[in-house]
């Protein structure tokens, strides 16, 4: 019965040990405030970026291969995707120096 509580014992403190925390007031400083990006995933030929402050943004797509496919400079909200085929992506969006990195589906 020892043994039992023992390895017991050990996976309780082995999970609790696995865990992360997320601290909100040490959030990445470099992120973009706010950052929207839908409808994801995507339906149509159009998604919408959105930030906090919907600055000028720098918009780079890339595909599963890490192949650049699709780069915009947005003064709107609305950005044209009809070029893309069905799949994963990965977003990458720039604004005011602060950067995010987002998957995208595109189906």
């Amino acid at each position: 019965m020892k043994k039992i509580y023992f390895m017991l014992f050990m996976v309780v403190s082995f999970g609790v040990y696995a865990q992360d925390t997320i601290d909100i007031n040490n959030l990445r400083n470099d992120e973009i405030v706010g950052f929207k990006l839908y409808p994801n995933p995507a339906i149509a030929d159009v998604v919408y970026v959105t930030t906090q402050k919907n600055d000028y943004k720098e918009v780079k797509i890339y595909d599963v291969f890490g192949e650049l496919v699709l780069t915009e400079k947005l003064s709107t909200k609305a950005m044209n995707i009809s070029r893309l085929s069905p799949g994963v992506y990965v977003v990458q969006v720039t604004e005011n120096d602060k950067s995010i990195t987002r998957k995208l589906v595109v189906k």
